[in-house]
């Protein structure tokens, strides 16, 4: 592309100037009887390039016209500069969590299985439109059930994030088992915090995305207690309730070894976590099946959006001044024309010199 085209128009005079470099020049002549035995002589390699200074001439001042109309070779950049989200997902992995009242492709599975599932699409991305992911942002995991465990801090390492998260396993040792959704809060929080001291990418809000399907019945601290800690370090906390409510389905086995499926009473206390997630400034979702799940996760990525900003810029190569860098490399276009009235000087003042 070219800065000031216009500059083209002066081409135009470039005809008229080959004509008077190129026209035959009136000389003073001498008388001669007959010229044919001049004609029959063979000229020299010196007089075939007479045209040649002329042409030098011709070239450079072309050259030095396209220079001023600035040829500029643009590379476009874009920088993008984001305000990440810091997100904790707290999985409850309790022995309740076996329940199958969930269904992937019509299959019925646990509450954890369709937990991996959708929490593993809002992270990196669903088939459909539904999830986006949160490449953006930094996502950590912690599983609890009578005790709560960090699993991966905040990172920006999603596949090891997920990796991680299809790991999890719901407890079976009953001294483990146990729901300490107070604990798990706290620890969330504790996670984020220590994002300011050791984070150099600017974190625009910390959010805690808790999934539970009973009530705090574990730990040290009561989930009301974390959520005021929560509020206080200005971290929002998302709740969501896992499964039916009453009964439902929970494989188990006989004492023959048999697996069968019976049904067991449940409980979640909502109230508790619709508390927990107004004294954040969160919202409390209830989820009864795998669609509602992913919905839930849908409108989570609407409220916590990430703030992208990209700057787009061009860095411009003079070609007139700065060499070109292509297949092969140009020098500037003015050198090349100084180079050509360089050599056109030379020329005429050794081998082309001509004698009035």
């Amino acid at each position: 592309m070219f800065y000031s085209p216009w500059y083209f128009l002066l081409l135009l005079l470039v005809p008229l100037l080959a004509w008077r470099l190129f026209a035959p020049r009136r000389r003073s002549a001498i008388r001669f009887s007959s010229l044919k035995l001049a004609q029959q002589m063979t000229p020299t390699l010196r007089q075939r390039l007479t045209w040649l200074p002329a042409a030098l001439t011709l070239a450079a001042i072309t050259l030095m016209i396209v220079a001023v109309a600035r040829p500029r070779e643009g590379r476009e950049q874009t920088v993008a500069e984001s305000e990440g989200i810091a997100i904790e997902m707290v999985v409850d992995c309790s022995g309740s969590m076996q329940a199958m009242d969930f269904q992937i492709d019509g299959q019925y599975v646990d509450r954890l299985t369709a937990i991996k599932k959708v929490a593993g699409e809002f992270v990196t991305g669903g088939e459909s439109d539904q999830l986006d992911g949160r490449f953006s942002d930094l996502v950590g995991l912690i599983t609890f059930a009578g005790y709560a465990d960090g699993e991966t801090p905040p990172t920006l390492d999603h596949a090891f994030l997920v990796s991680q998260l299809n790991n999890a396993r719901i407890v079976t040792n009953r001294s483990e088992d146990g729901t300490a959704i107070g604990d798990a809060i706290s620890l969330a929080v504790e996670k984020l915090n220590a994002l300011d001291d050791r984070q150099k990418q600017k974190v625009q809000s910390k959010v805690v995305i808790l999934l539970t399907d009973g009530e705090n019945n574990a730990g040290q601290l009561e989930p009301i207690q974390a959520a005021e800690l929560a509020a206080t370090m200005g971290i929002k906390v998302y709740t969501i309730g896992v499964g039916t409510k009453g009964e439902a389905p929970v494989p188990v086995t006989d004492p023959f070894g048999r697996q069968r499926i019976q049904y067991m009473q449940v409980n979640i206390d909502e109230a508790t976590l619709t508390k927990v997630a107004e004294v954040t400034g969160g919202k409390y979702f209830r989820a009864t099946d795998t669609d509602s799940l992913a919905k839930i996760y849908a409108e989570i990525d609407q409220l916590e959006k990430t703030k992208v900003e990209a700057k787009h810029f061009v860095d411009y190569r003079e070609l007139a001044v700065q060499s070109y860098a292509g297949v092969v490399t140009l020098p500037p276009l003015l050198l090349i024309a100084f180079l050509l009235l360089a050599a056109r000087l030379a020329l005429e003042q050794t081998w082309l010199r001509e004698l009035n």
